[in-house]
């Protein structure tokens, strides 16, 4: 197995698992807007620094639970209910979210650091998430959980985040009268990427049944 493909992996799912309107891109595509792109790489810097430590603690479970095929269904079946929720939501009920005006423009980087970091410490999301994707990853003998391998994929996970972080930092100063149209369009996009990981957790626990 090449190094490439846990890097890839890493970036991939990072990069789906930030994309869609959340309360730290969100914010980060706010204080890019109203302070300046060097507050909002502050601000995306300490949201990564947490997500770091998210992913390789969310591997270092994966790992455990690994070892145990039936907690390794179970996690697909809860994941399962989890992406078809999230599919639902996307497609049905998710509404454009509006960026908000900010009241002082003057923040130091510093504190856009630190409160990267808290925001992005209160988001609990990033473990199970990523425990689900690299248990379902590794099922599939895309990735080991080999200490190198771990760490070109927590490698390519930290690429990723900044990368879709600083996509929104970056699209959202181009392209701030057209949010509304790209964020419904986004919904839909990552609606029918969680409706297909649905669908192919689905076949993989049918498998398991039917084998």
């Amino acid at each position: 197995m090449t190094l490439l493909v846990p890097l890839f992996l890493g970036f991939i799912t990072a990069f789906i698992g930030i994309i869609p309107p959340g309360l730290i891109n969100m914010t980060a595509a706010k204080v890019n807007l109203k302070e300046g792109n060097k507050n909002a790489v502050s601000f995306v810097l300490g949201a990564v620094l947490v997500i770091t430590f998210q992913v390789s603690l969310a591997i270092f479970f994966a790992r455990s639970i690994n070892a145990r095929p039936d907690l390794v269904i179970l996690l697909r079946e809860i994941g399962f209910v989890i992406f078809t929720m999230l599919t639902i939501y996307f497609l049905g009920i998710a509404k454009k979210p509006k960026l908000k005006e900010s009241k002082n423009n003057h923040r130091s980087k510093k504190r856009r650091f630190f409160l990267g970091m808290l925001l992005s410490a209160l988001n609990f999301f990033p473990i199970p998430y990523y425990v689900f994707v690299s248990i379902t990853l590794a099922s599939y003998h895309l990735i080991s959980f080999e200490t190198n391998y771990i760490t070109i994929f927590v490698s390519g996970a930290v690429l990723g985040s900044f990368v879709a972080f600083y996509t929104y930092i970056f699209l959202f100063r181009k392209i701030e009268k057209k949010t509304d149209s790209i964020l419904e369009n986004m919904n839909i996009i990552i609606g029918t990427i969680t409706g297909v990981v649905a669908f192919l957790t689905l076949i993989n626990i049918a498998k398991y049944y039917f084998e």
